[in-house]
């Protein structure tokens, strides 16, 4: 348990700061968007059912050491193997992950990523969550809050 929880603050840490990725179409609103993802989401979930796999990775042989003393004799100690990991693999999320980004391209979308806005930037907007899509640029970036909404930011445009 003492290792775990460190190794979990780093991750939720990490995902805390990683990129915004959504579909986008200038000017729909984030309700839209949300309602049309969810829809394409069931769609696909629906053309390509989960399809979980049991695998196992392979065994590794690890060998024995040998130990010499002083007087020159030598023990060994045996080898020994070391089980595959077990896991499982959908192997349709590649195609439902496919099968939804072209629903949301049939409906205008095209996927986006943007990064979290550097403190500087985000002391000098008012926060408020973004409720239309706004126009994007290199330089665009988002803010999220503590109930999942999000603002996107481009600086140098009004908000």
């Amino acid at each position: 348990m003492k290792t775990v929880l460190p190794a979990l603050i780093c991750l939720l840490t990490l995902t805390a700061c990683g990129p915004l990725s959504l579909y986008y179409r200038q000017g729909e609103s984030v309700a839209r968007m949300q309602t049309d993802t969810t829809n394409c989401q069931v769609q696909a979930l629906k053309d390509a059912p989960v399809a979980n796999q049991v695998r196992q990775s392979p065994p590794t042989y690890w060998p024995g050491r040998t130990y010499c003393d002083s007087r020159g004799r030598c023990y060994r100690n045996p080898g020994w193997w070391e089980p595959g990991r077990v896991y499982t693999v959908d192997t349709n999320q590649g195609l439902r992950n496919r099968v939804e980004a072209q629903c949301m391209a049939q409906k205008g979308y095209r996927p986006v990523s943007l990064p979290p806005c550097k403190q500087g930037v985000k002391s000098r907007v008012v926060p408020t969550r973004t409720t239309t899509l706004p126009p994007l640029s290199s330089a665009s970036c988002f803010v999220k809050f503590d109930d999942g909404s999000f603002q996107i930011i481009t600086p140098g445009q009004p908000d």
